[in-house]
């Protein structure tokens, strides 16, 4: 199936090159008597990465992309590969930490993420927006350290170092962006 730009939308899943990307921002610019630009900006679904295209046509039309999301839970990791439990009919799927990339930082056992399969075939994950983690290693925040909110690294029990304000201490559920990879509140 075929769109044309009206159809663009933000989270849309498409298929350039032979690759699914997912729409993260467009734009169409028509100058006089020139041929309007399309600009997209892409993220591929394989690997993670920002692209930006531009396409230089009247009727620029991109096909949709075969995805499909379905729940899974994260069960473990033996090193090599990240063991995922689809939980409507219990099948397991295998990710190296390549295809993750950084979603390997956010990840901890039993946790309930998407898993995303293009033509069949797992490609990759789609994070919850926050994610709680404990923290393992801060150092103490002493009063009067600063005149305004200061800030200490922590890291986290799935090895991911965010600075939390000076009053987090060892062993204390904090939430985290994983859009920002930044800490936002005490859970």
């Amino acid at each position: 199936m075929t769109i044309n730009f009206g159809d663009l939308r933000r989270g849309v899943a498409i298929e350039v090159d032979g690759q699914p990307y997912e729409v993260v921002d467009y734009e169409r610019q028509k100058m006089q008597q020139r041929a309007p630009v399309t600009r997209l900006r892409m993220r591929n679904l394989r690997d993670g990465k920002l692209i930006e295209r531009t396409f230089q046509s009247y009727t620029t039309e991109f096909s949709l992309a075969q995805v499909e999301d379905r729940p899974a839970q994260y069960l473990y990791t033996d090193g090599r590969f990240y063991n995922f439990m689809d939980m409507e009919n219990y099948d397991q799927y295998q990710l190296t930490k390549e295809q993750l990339g950084d979603a390997v930082s956010y990840l901890k056992e039993e946790t309930v993420i998407d898993v995303i399969f293009y033509n069949q075939e797992v490609i990759n994950v789609r994070l919850p927006t926050f994610v709680e983690l404990e923290g393992v290693e801060t150092p103490p925040g002493f009063k009067g350290d600063t005149a305004q909110g200061g800030t200490k690294p922590a890291t986290l029990e799935t090895g991911l170092t965010v600075h939390v304000p000076l009053f987090i201490s060892n062993g204390e559920k904090n939430r985290v962006d994983t859009r920002s990879g930044q800490y936002t509140e005490r859970a």
